[in-house]
């Protein structure tokens, strides 16, 4: 839809690339604030304040086979999508620039879960662009879950340092849980 909608409006011109291009370079940063401080949110008050996505994501920590808890609850994309639009119609100046940041943005994010989801089957990848990604993540979650929050970019982690050499980092034993019962 996203698409069809940046289509009808028209009006392309060289903005869109650089729309694109900013997106692309603050994806690594979007991608491991969100997993910081949304996924990895713990409840308020006990579990009484206790949002879908981080419980979600706490039991994808607790059984990261499960392909029901692979991918981001609706939940999540009702939240994100109305402050997506927000932010796209604010920070730029024309219906069509900001519905290019709406694609691109949706574009980065399907590209997230399908790189998440493969990385949590028995799918190996051959190029070594995706074989790090995926050695990334699966370090995230059972070597310490205090490093390699970057699932499809990684310039968050190395920009903030969680991406240390493994062997600096011990195996955590709270991979599972997130320090939440």
């Amino acid at each position: 839809m996203a698409f069809g909608v940046r289509v009808w409006i028209g009006e392309w011109s060289p903005w869109d690339a650089l729309v694109v291009g900013v997106i692309l370079a603050g994806w690594p940063l979007l991608e491991w604030v969100l997993h910081v401080f949304v996924l990895h949110a713990r409840p308020v008050a006990g579990f009484a304040l206790d949002w879908d996505v981080p419980r979600k994501h706490r039991a994808h920590h607790r059984d990261p086979a499960d392909p029901d808890l692979v991918f981001i609850p609706l939940s999540g994309f009702a939240v994100a999508l109305p402050v997506l639009l927000l932010l796209a119609v604010v920070s730029t100046p024309n219906a069509g620039l900001a519905a290019t940041a709406v694609l691109a943005f949706l574009v980065f994010a399907l590209h997230y879960e399908w790189v998440h989801f493969l990385v949590h089957t028995r799918y190996r990848p051959r190029s070594r662009f995706y074989a790090r990604l995926s050695r990334n993540h699966l370090l995230h979650h059972f070597r310490n879950e205090h490093y390699w929050f970057g699932v499809t970019l990684l310039g968050g982690d190395r920009l903030l340092g969680t991406a240390p050499p493994v062997e600096e980092v011990p195996t955590s034993a709270t991979c599972r849980t997130l320090e939440v019962g």
